[in-house]
């Protein structure tokens, strides 16, 4: 009885691992296979969306005096999703240190990219970090070509120091979930929400713009419960600016951008990158007070 009890155990082990490894890799189309190839990164596919990982980790960052691991707010991507006959649309935020940003910007507007935004989101980093959005149509293998020369000057070796092993998050995660409303997801040291933006139709080329394409609003903690950081982007209608700036000003957070990450979306949609200090629950609670002004000011002037 104990032989075939640990045959029968064997059997669906070996059947359940046969069976995973094939599902998670035709989960990606063959012609994303292509591009997380040719660029030689990591990716995943969810949502009609193929998002590939560019993380700075490579560079350890201090905000502040704080130590902030990648998953913080150094998290580089660029997203594909189909549009329109053969062509796909290209959005994406590459984390940049200063000495790379206009060559990394020459790379991509030579190779036929486009640079919407160039911006930072932190006050007081060290070193200094700045961030590029990059824009492109074209056939998948193509936009894989044209973004490979820029991110191939990401992170050369000796541009940063190295980076440092981030503990494991010291928060009570089940209370800034009561507070958000929503889950979030764990990454060593942080803890990021994630929230669409369903109500806003925003598409190009016909694609659908969703929040793996980067129409979202997020907030990303770590710390302890008693002196945590928070840093996070608010997306937001013009009517929406507002509300939003006075509701993270009232609950102690800083601003410190404000812009486009699309140039010729409709409706136009605002993003507003804050940070704050403090105990969890509070920043918390100042980023729920944020998220409770969209979607209430539809008709207002902005």
């Amino acid at each position: 009885m104990m032989r075939a009890a640990f045959t029968r155990a064997f059997f669906i082990s070996s059947v359940v691992a046969a069976l995973a490894l094939p599902v998670d890799a035709q989960e990606v189309p063959a012609e994303y296979q292509q591009v997380l190839s040719a660029l030689g990164k990591q990716g995943d596919f969810k949502d009609n969306v193929l998002k590939v990982n560019i993380p700075r980790n490579d560079v350890k960052v201090t905000v502040a005096g704080v130590d902030t691991p990648t998953p913080f707010g150094f998290g580089g991507w660029v997203a594909m999703t189909k549009g329109q006959g053969a062509d796909q649309v290209l959005m994406g935020d590459l984390v940049l240190l200063q000495d790379e940003v206009n060559p990394v910007m020459s790379a991509l507007l030579d190779n036929g990219l486009e640079v919407t935004a160039l911006h930072n989101h932190f006050f007081w980093d060290e070193p200094r970090m700045f961030y590029m959005h990059v824009h492109g149509h074209g056939t998948a293998a193509e936009l894989a070509g044209k973004l490979k020369p820029a991110l191939a000057l990401i992170g050369k070796p000796g541009s940063a120091p190295p980076a440092a092993a981030a503990s494991q998050n010291a928060l009570d995660t089940a209370k800034l979930v009561a507070i958000v409303g929503t889950p979030g997801e764990q990454t060593g040291a942080v803890y990021k929400f994630t929230l669409g933006r369903p109500d806003l139709k925003v598409t190009e080329m016909g694609a659908s713009i969703n929040a793996r394409m980067g129409l979202n609003t997020w907030a990303a903690f770590t710390g302890t419960n008693e002196k945590a950081a928070i840093a996070g982007d608010v997306a937001m209608l013009e009517s929406e600016v507002m509300p939003v700036l006075k509701a993270l000003r009232k609950n102690g957070l800083d601003v410190v951008a404000i812009h486009h990450h699309m140039t010729s979306d409709r409706p136009m949609v605002i993003f507003l990158h804050y940070w704050g200090i403090g105990p969890a629950e509070r920043l918390a609670q100042g980023f729920k007070a944020a998220v409770n002004e969209l979607g209430k000011h539809a008709g207002a002037r902005p």
